[in-house]
């Protein structure tokens, strides 16, 4: 580890996966979204392996989900934004996919959420617009956060880049990420990668370093 200046630079994977540096963000693993990508059930099964490590290491984890207005209050962000995801030009053509009451707002089953960790709903890509995500992470005096969900080119890759503008160490579980377009999926993790400021490992890797970390 290097110290300059007296600060702690915890460069590595290694050093970062710690309970006391790193959070694990579970990001749109939504039933909804999950039923529109090819590999749903490989991408869950990741997810719930990284998340047992994580639980059993005592890791702080905090599930996002994505949330649509009712149209009177979608405004134009929302109503350009869905009229893009729904290829129409009509306002009126717009139907809320994501709305508080729908079955496909919830987090898939398979990764319930329990009672110590945080669910945040947003309507923007980064988790940290407008969400308390920077503030729990602070406040937790966390360095980190392990990021993995649906979907990379959508809004893993925009949390990772606004994170890494907050002062973060992102880490792309990559894997674990589920995509709904594999050349853009592709082209994210390379721009991450040429970034520099995000760390790319694999579900295996990190699960065995989550175990190491509490023996």
């Amino acid at each position: 580890m290097k110290t300059p200046f007296g600060l702690e630079l915890h460069g590595s994977l290694a050093e970062l996966c710690r309970p006391d540096r790193m959070a694990v963000i579970v990001y749109d693993m939504q039933v909804g979204i999950l039923g529109q990508i090819a590999d749903g059930a490989a991408i869950t099964a990741r997810n719930a392996a990284v998340l047992q490590a994580a639980r059993a290491g005592g890791y702080r984890v905090v599930f996002l989900r994505h949330m649509s207005m009712p149209p009177k209050l979608m405004g134009r962000f929302q109503y350009r934004q869905a009229m893009a995801w729904q290829r129409t030009e009509d306002p009126a053509a717009v139907k809320p996919w994501f709305l508080r009451s729908s079955p496909g707002f919830e987090i898939t089953p398979e990764l319930a959420p329990r009672e110590d960790e945080a669910i945040l709903d947003k309507i923007t890509f980064s988790a940290f617009a407008d969400t308390p995500l920077a503030t729990i992470l602070r406040d937790c005096g966390l360095t980190a956060f392990a990021i993995m969900g649906v979907a990379i080119e959508i809004g893993i890759e925009p949390t990772a880049r606004h994170g890494a503008d907050l002062g973060f160490v992102p880490i792309i579980i990559q894997d674990a990420c589920g995509t709904g377009h594999k050349e853009a999926a592709e082209r994210s993790f390379t721009s991450l990668a040429y970034m520099g400021d995000a760390i790319l490992t694999q579900s295996e890797t990190l699960t065995g370093m989550m175990g190491r970390a509490t023996e």
